[in-house]
């Protein structure tokens, strides 16, 4: 029906794209399958020339994976207009959850802030934004580039002015990603998305909102985060936009570009360009289920090579 589809809609902004519908990430598929491709294994092997094709097709098999419905849909003899319209309604159920999540997120950033000591000056209010982004010394000193020095009353000035110099824009990591906002530039990965209120905005959306105020996690039955790092990487976006003083959600906010700061992400994590950048993004992704879902259930977010431990290692000997 219309209705479970728009449900089953919700997972799509959260999980497998962050501004792509339903009918174009089915249309690159199925431009894989007109230049040949027989099959979805076949169609998985032919890269693009073009990153943002190969982006859709990875957000297509996302789509595939936790959107049910839109793999059943993509296998039906349904007529084009019926496809379509269902389609639409999975778009707006993605959309209606976007929605959703920026405005819990909206109220609980405001409420984590202002509990910080000092008290932030002047007030961080709840629903009103307009006194966020770079306005405000605590949300600007959050959302400003790594590159640039926030405590350096001349270069908030020229921010707060657009002065060409400290131009704020996806080419640079904002502050918040960083474990206390430190950056090293000589090791510019060390302490890349393992900022504070990330983890906490992550626990909100998909956990619950009491658990933002766990130090130490309950051990929860893990539904891993290396399988939800679409998740991770869209929550990044939506605490920026919290964070901000956009009154509403769009994708170029002045001239930071939430698409272009989203790829960047997607490509850190997904495209690493040698083994040890993997382990890296591995590692990153064992601190993140520690962090979200507690120690005990390692082992399903990083089993054991069994084969090669004692036991098989004597019996392989026997």
């Amino acid at each position: 029906s219309s209705e479970s589809n728009a449900y089953y809609g919700r997972p799509i902004r959260r999980l497998v794209c962050l501004t792509e519908r339903v009918e174009d990430l089915v249309a690159e598929f199925n431009r894989r399958i007109v230049l040949g491709a027989v099959n979805e294994s076949d169609a998985d092997k032919m890269d693009s020339d073009d990153p943002d094709e190969n982006r859709r097709y990875r957000s297509f098999k996302k789509l595939m994976e936790w959107c049910p419905s839109a793999r059943n849909l993509l296998r039906s003899s349904a007529e084009h207009e019926i496809l379509a319209f269902a389609y639409n309604k999975l778009n707006e159920g993605s959309d209606g959850a976007r929605g959703d999540d920026s405005a819990s997120l909206k109220c609980a950033v405001a409420d984590w802030l202002m509990e910080r000591t000092p008290t932030p000056n002047p007030t961080i209010h709840r629903q009103d934004k307009s006194g966020r982004g770079f306005y405000n010394d605590v949300t600007g000193g959050l959302l400003c580039p790594v590159d640039y020095d926030w405590s350096n009353p001349i270069v908030r000035a020229s921010i707060r002015d657009y002065h060409p110099d400290f131009r704020i824009t996806a080419c640079s990591w904002p502050s918040f990603l960083y474990e206390d906002g430190c950056y090293d530039p000589q090791n510019p990965a060390n302490g890349l998305f393992k900022g504070k209120l990330l983890v906490k905005a992550f626990k909100r959306v998909f956990t619950s909102p009491t658990s933002t105020y766990e130090e130490q996690p309950a051990d929860l039955a893990a539904c891993s985060v290396r399988k939800k790092n679409s998740a991770e990487r869209r929550t990044r976006r939506d605490l920026r936009f919290a964070l901000s003083s956009a009154g509403s959600w769009r994708i170029v906010d002045d001239e930071f570009n939430h698409q272009e700061f989203y790829d960047n992400i997607v490509d850190y994590l997904e495209l690493p360009p040698s083994p040890e950048a993997a382990k890296d993004v591995d590692d990153l992704l064992l601190w993140w289920n520690q962090k979200v879902f507690g120690r005990k259930f390692v082992s399903d977010y990083r089993p054991q090579h069994a084969n090669k431990m004692s036991v098989a290692m004597t019996l392989a000997r026997r």
